[in-house]
């Protein structure tokens, strides 16, 4: 990541010892991991708050393009299609059911009993 080799890694642990001292050296290399915790904690929570800022315009742009789409859906198939569809479904099913009890009408008139005259 910073492109650090051994020879530098090795050139910096013996300053550390140096300036720090080997007695205080644990002390100092915890303080400092806690620090780079906290560092990539921070830079998660940011680099997680970039990402939602993303995907929402993402999300954004997509329900534009599917408002677009659907418009250009609904202008090309009119509302007034599924009504017609929708009587047609009605008269195909009169047709096979026959005449809806509800509605009013009339029954037919029972057939003359031969029988009985």
């Amino acid at each position: 990541m910073f492109d650090i080799g051994w020879d530098e890694m090795l050139f910096t642990a013996i300053v550390a010892i140096v300036v720090i001292g080997p007695k205080d050296l644990p002390r100092a290399l915890r303080t400092a991991g806690r620090w780079i915790g906290k560092m990539r904690r921070m830079s998660g929570y940011f680099r997680s708050g970039i990402e939602t800022m993303i995907r929402e315009a993402e999300l954004e742009d997509m329900e534009k393009q599917w408002r677009a789409q659907n418009a250009a859906i609904m202008a090309q198939h009119p509302q007034d299609q599924p009504q017609a569809a929708g009587a047609e479904m009605a008269s195909a099913e009169a047709a096979l059911v026959g005449q809806d009890p509800g509605t009013g009408a009339l029954p037919p008139p029972p057939a003359p009993d031969s029988a009985k005259a």
